[in-house]
């Protein structure tokens, strides 16, 4: 968890947001997931978001459920996980974020789990089907791991219930900037600065905006009032550009989080 603090103390000092890089583990295979998440720690990102494969993805639209696919079917398997993890640790220090689904710790045993996760490399989790209603012994074993549990807040969320996340969130709070899926937008949400507004009379966490963004000019019109800025489906579409010419993947990558960064 001291990694994202300190990431973010970072940006703030810099006067930007943190650039939050999300990609699917294993997409299109692991050799070439470490190669991507290597590129996108070099060419800029802050924080990266790595993504679990997992059969029903209830949260991502068809850019990221088609990444996932990608993965099951080159083989991914939780050690798979860990290995890209390992890997990546071993060539950054910035924070690793794994964005998963609740099944998959449930399955395997939440502690043991995250336990292992831990001792890969990773800072937080972001578990996208646990409400902190249910999250208790997720809560648990990332406090005693001191790994971050990052929740969302949509917005559908009620005031009174944006107090019951920030409550049990710790590393930063993540804002789906509109309901739905994931999946790149031609536009942003009108209401953005109301919302974060009203997210930050409950919590001191740093505020980090997601869904729909995949531009320079959407980048930088959320760091003016965010402070991070998510990013997945405009990278998650470079690897699927790349599916048939892999060796390409790592640099055209680093090429759009530069493009992204350009404003």
């Amino acid at each position: 968890m001291q990694r994202l603090a300190q990431t973010f103390a970072r940006c703030r000092s810099e006067g930007r947001p943190a650039f939050v890089s999300y990609v699917c583990a294993g997409d299109p295979d692991v050799a070439t997931s470490k190669s991507i998440l290597a590129s996108l720690a070099q060419a800029g990102a802050d924080i990266l978001e790595v993504g679990v494969p997992f059969s029903d993805p209830l949260a991502d639209g068809l850019t990221n459920q088609l990444a996932a696919q990608r993965a099951l079917e080159s083989g991914m398997t939780f050690n798979h996980l860990l290995e890209i993890i390992r890997d990546t640790r071993a060539v950054t220090d910035k924070p690793i974020i794994l964005y998963c689904y609740y099944n998959l710790l449930y399955s395997f045993g939440i502690e043991s789990y995250c336990e292992k996760a831990k001792a890969a490399g990773i800072d937080g989790l972001l578990v996208l089907d646990c409400p902190p209603e249910e999250a208790g012994e997720l809560i648990a074993a990332s406090k005693k791991l001191s790994l971050a549990n990052i929740f969302i807040i949509a917005p559908t969320t009620p005031p009174s219930r944006m107090a019951l996340i920030a409550k049990h969130a710790s590393g930063f709070i993540y804002y789906v900037s509109r309901e739905g899926v994931t999946g790149e937008r031609s536009e942003l949400a009108q209401n953005l600065q109301s919302a974060l507004k009203e997210i930050k009379k409950h919590t001191d966490l740093p505020i980090c905006v997601g869904f729909g963004i995949s531009t320079a000019t959407h980048v930088k019109a959320i760091g003016e009032i965010a402070d991070g800025v998510v990013v997945g489906s405009a990278l998650v579409n470079v690897i699927a550009a790349h599916k048939d010419n892999r060796s390409q993947a790592a640099s055209a990558i680093g090429q759009k989080v530069k493009e992204l960064l350009s404003s």
